[in-house]
């Protein structure tokens, strides 16, 4: 997204322009708003064809046929007028992202979650069917997931059966591996090949993979025609729905309103009053997006001066979260925001590398001039005393850093700019853990002493004042989505062990489910490491099992017993609808299932608190762990090195390296004599070992160009290049 420029019109109609959306093949894409201050995607044909005055009508007669589907699930096309010379139209400005980018960043939906959306794009695309058109290039893209339901966008080259198309010389009126065989073969095209779409969909929501794929669109097209789908990562309930959709025989395909019926849940299974969409970590993802856009929306246009203006790209909070925004509709493509310039194909680590927006209290990088190689950098303000020598690992929220203070029974936010204290709150003591569910909110365990019921304590991320507690026989919290917190519990309060674990709904504050807690081993030193994504809860135990449960139940889902053997638990690392462990071996797993995509024995003798692979670290594609005294990048796809480093003769923990900026951080050794290692995190270049000061654990977290560390009962905050 990019602030008006010189020649940009500043009005179309009624519609006042705020910002530059994007550009497409075909035109420029500005976000505008109307008197009442709502929002639209305004759309203007490039000059070069708006001269074809045959191309002008037709982009404006598409338009205007395409607002007879009327249906909620689309992105319906406001108006569409020539001004001045100057076709454009009007679509609904939609804010989310498309189902193919919740699929790489949350991984596939579950069964539930695939038939509740299955049946919400057969609804529409019968809408679609009874207002005469066929949508033509139903894919992951051409859907965007909102708060109200998923939403099929571009109707680009939707049209009657006989109708005009609008498309231009050399453009693909099919995408490989979506659109039907009969389409492939420039055969007539009814409604039963949106069907063939609609199960191509289905395919890849449920297992990750497309049924039809090649590194040529040739084959791809090839296999759609001749081939069989490869529906392998498919579960097994979805693929006996889907697999008739994807018949070469239009015929043999089911009718939309077939679809509907089966795509509802089985006999016996109660409806969620919450589709897939408003639930976890999408549905904060969504929220997120909305509040940025309507910020957005409601700030008066800049028009960027003449020194600006080359620029190709400004990032804005409509970007939060590497997000998308879209604006899409009849007659239209669909533009949206990347995470980074070009397009979103798959690349190395090093090309795709995970960006967070800026934020105002971020800092600034060193440049190559502002620091020489061996040589510790100063700090940006620090040590100061403060934190726990035994502190539990800092927590960057918003402008604060978190870490325990003292004897470890006080919770403490720091500004991430100056290091000044903004509030102290009383939790449970000695190694209690927090979690965040949101910037807004942090979650731990509060005092135990004269509280037999052991409670969650909220705070007020800000403040730190008490927003709510609840008594839930809590020793530990291990992790938090959007909607729950999870934690250890135990029957046995006095003795400060756990026995159960537990999930907590933070919207109605009650419990969700409780089960035995399913890893074996650990203490109230040693509470278990846990991650979530994905509507799954994958938890490390002090003995080294790990089990995955679904969050939603507390139902165990799979397990890997023995990963490793450790007195402290090593952490898991969830992206994209995967799950990373160390221990025994590096091993990438499907979150759903847990089936091995791929797996590297640790070369490293491995003991009860030492050796083996650590806990992995992810930037994108890229993934760093220790392995012995041993780092590494990989290709967390497939596990291939990038680059390795030793350490020499010492004994690293086992914690994940912290990643910031260009630079990658690990503890050298597993007492305080080692110091921190910080690498270049491309080629594994050392670039300086931070001191260790003094005696005792090392702890540290990273945000906002800064690296806190936790030390000697000291708190740093460090630059990063």
């Amino acid at each position: 997204m990019n602030p008006l420029g010189p020649g940009d019109p500043l009005r179309l109609g009624p519609y006042r322009l705020v910002a530059v959306l994007g550009d497409g093949g075909m035109g420029r894409v500005y976000l505008g708003r109307d008197g009442s201050g709502r929002a639209a995607a305004v759309k203007v044909l490039r000059p070069e064809l708006a001269y074809d005055q045959n191309m002008a009508q037709r982009f404006v007669r598409e338009a205007q046929v395409a607002q007879a589907v009327t249906s909620s699930g689309v992105a319906r096309v406001l108006g569409a007028w020539i001004e001045g010379g100057r076709p454009w139209m009007a679509t609904e400005f939609l804010v989310g992202p498309t189902l193919d980018q919740v699929i790489e960043e949350h991984g596939p939906f579950d069964d539930l979650g695939v038939r509740e959306l299955g049946a919400a794009l057969a609804r529409t695309l019968q809408d679609i069917h009874a207002a005469g058109f066929v949508h033509r290039d139903l894919k992951p893209s051409n859907v965007v997931m909102t708060s109200s339901g998923p939403r099929i966008i571009d109707f680009g080259i939707a049209r009657p059966e006989h109708g005009l198309t609008l498309t231009i010389t050399g453009q693909i009126p099919v995408t490989p591996g979506y659109g039907a065989p009969e389409q492939v073969l420039g055969q007539r095209v009814g409604p039963a090949a949106d069907v063939f779409s609609l199960g191509a969909v289905l395919a890849y929501v449920s297992g990750g993979e497309r049924a039809y794929d090649g590194e040529h669109a040739a084959t791809v097209q090839y296999q759609v025609v001749h081939g069989e789908p490869n529906l392998s990562e498919v579960t097994e309930p979805i693929r006996v729905l889907v697999a008739p959709c994807l018949a070469k025989d239009p015929a043999h395909r089911p009718l939309l309103k077939q679809i509907i019926t089966v795509f509802a849940p089985p006999p016996g299974t109660k409806a969620s009053a919450k589709k897939a969409w408003q639930l976890g970590e999408l549905a904060a993802e969504i929220k997120r997006r909305e509040a940025a856009a309507k910020q957005l929306i409601g700030s008066p246009p800049r028009v960027r001066t003449p020194s600006e203006f080359p620029r190709r790209r400004l990032i804005t909070a409509l970007a939060a979260g590497g997000g998308t925004v879209l604006a899409a509709g009849g007659g239209g493509v669909a533009w949206w925001l990347l995470s980074r310039d070009g397009g979103s194909g798959k690349a190395r680590p090093t090309e795709a590398e995970s960006t967070a927006p800026p934020k105002p209290w971020d800092a600034k990088r060193l440049t190559a001039s502002e620091y020489k190689g061996g040589t510790v950098p100063s700090s940006l303000w620090g040590p100061q005393s403060g934190p726990s020598a035994l502190a539990v690992q800092p927590m960057p929220v918003r402008d604060l850093v978190l870490v325990q203070e003292g004897g470890g029974s006080t919770l403490g936010a720091y500004n991430v700019i100056d290091g000044t204290r903004k509030w102290g709150a009383e939790n449970a003591g000695w190694r209690a853990q927090y979690v965040t569910p949101s910037d807004e909110l942090v979650v731990t365990v509060g005092p135990i002493t004269g509280d037999p019921e052991g409670k969650l304590l909220a705070l007020d991320s800000a403040t730190g004042e008490e927003k709510w507690t609840a008594p839930a026989n809590a020793v530990h919290v291990i992790a938090a989505d959007a909607e729950s917190v999870y934690f250890a519990a135990s029957t046995d309060l006095i003795r400060r062990g756990f026995n159960l674990l537990r999930a907590f709904d933070i919207a109605s504050r009650t419990l969700r489910w409780t089960v035995p807690i399913p890893v074996e081993g650990g203490t109230s030193s040693y509470p278990p490491k846990a991650a979530t994504g994905s509507r799954r809860l994958v938890v490390c135990g002090q003995n080294g099992k790990v089990a995955t449960l679904d969050t939603r139940t507390g139902k165990e889902v799979w397990t890997l017993p023995g990963q490793a053997m450790a007195i402290e638990p090593i952490a898991p690392a969830i992206s994209k609808g995967m799950v990373y462990l160390g221990g025994k071996s590096l091993t990438a797993r499907k979150l759903q299932d847990g089936r091995e995509v791929w797996s590297l024995p640790a070369r490293s003798e491995v003991g009860k608190n030492s050796g083996g692979w650590g806990a992995p670290a992810l930037d994108g594609d890229a993934l760093y762990a220790l392995d012995g005294a041993e780092i590494s990048r990989r290709d967390r796809r497939n596990g291939e090195v990038d680059w390795t480093h030793s350490f020499g003769d010492v004994i690293p923990p086992l914690y994940p390296p912290v990643i910031q900026g260009k630079s990658i951080w690990a503890q050298e050794h597993i007492t305080s004599s080692g110091g921190i290692a910080v690498l270049h995190k491309d080629t594994g270049k050392p670039a300086w070992t931070y001191p260790p000061g003094g005696k005792g654990d090392w702890s540290m977290a990273a945000s906002g160009n800064r690296v806190f560390l936790v030390h000697d009962s000291s708190l740093t905050a460090m630059p990063v290049f």
